[in-house]
């Protein structure tokens, strides 16, 4: 697991910069947390790790390995400085949004479903060419997402905060969402963020529209979803969920018309090498007093 407690007098030419990672056990034997100054903690770690910082009196940086950053908010002392993994993830979370649009479009969840009794599911389904996918987040995961949905023939609606060339701004939200096939979710948790796609939201969407979340469980009112998926008004491929883990007794599961995936969004094989370079990279700007990249917070 790709995580770092390193010293205020570590070099950049130390072993640990060279490698970007230090063993990062749940009990930190043998560190001194005295002396950390630089602290990645580990990718989708316990909140314990994150818990870890209040126990760090000298840190400088909190470098996360997420595009997430809330959840470590609660923890930052005054003056640390808090990045994120800005970058990192946009290409492994964006073939999966494509990934689960496909999927859902053509049925591959319930092919898959049909193999173990060896059933021949034939039949029509739709197509991702032609259709008008409104993805909302302009930021390099949305960004990605068009770049990799365009190729497929489709119309693609990018819906960002503020208004500009080649994105709508989200003033303008009810204006295209009627008119969407597919709506991809990829915006950060904030609190403007928090239930945007609440029961009015999914009133927009026309029949059959398809969402699918690749941002965070809590951008979405799942109770609100609920209503409309179960009703087969409309469809869902979720790789996040509120809450999450998602229980096993949840509906969610259960119905017809949802793909759910358990928030593997960034978590690929391109993950640790981008996340290596990263860190070393922020690792060598902080040696070398120069201002780190990323910065969300301090």
């Amino acid at each position: 697991m790709l995580g770092a407690l390193l010293p205020v007098d570590v070099q950049p030419d130390d072993p640990q910069v060279q490698v970007g990672t230090v063993s990062l056990s749940a009990a930190v034997e043998g560190i001194d947390l005295d002396n950390v100054g630089f602290y990645v903690p580990p990718y989708m770690g316990p909140r314990s790790t994150l818990a870890l910082i209040e126990r760090l009196p000298r840190l400088q940086v909190v470098q996360l390995l997420t595009a997430g950053f809330e959840s470590a908010l609660p923890y930052l002392p005054p003056g640390v400085v808090l990045c994120n993994a800005r970058g990192v993830h946009d290409a492994s979370t964006s073939e999966l949004a494509v990934a689960l649009t496909l999927a859902s479009l053509r049925g591959i969840d319930d092919f898959a479903r049909a193999m173990p009794e060896g059933a021949w599911l034939s039949g029509r389904r739709e197509a991702l060419a032609d259709k008008r996918v409104v993805v909302i987040g302009a930021g390099g995961v949305g960004t990605g997402i068009r770049q990799r949905l365009e190729p497929f023939e489709t119309d693609v609606v990018l819906v960002g905060r503020t208004a500009r060339d080649g994105v709508v701004g989200i003033d303008d939200l009810s204006a295209v969402l009627p008119l969407a096939d597919i709506v991809i979710l990829a915006v950060p948790h904030t609190p403007e963020t928090t239930r945007l796609v609440d029961r009015s939201f999914l009133s927009l969407l026309r029949d059959g529209c398809l969402l699918v979340n690749v941002a965070r469980g809590g951008v979405v009112d799942t109770e609100a979803l609920l209503m409309e998926v179960g009703a087969g008004r409309l469809r869902a491929a979720l790789d996040v969920t509120d809450p999450e883990p998602l229980p096993s007794e949840h509906p969610l599961w259960r119905l017809p018309n949802v793909l759910i995936s358990p928030h593997v969004g960034g978590n690929s094989s391109a993950f640790l090498p981008r996340g290596r370079r990263l860190v070393r990279e922020q690792l060598a700007r902080w040696r070398g007093s120069e201002t780190v990249l990323h910065v969300v917070s301090g």
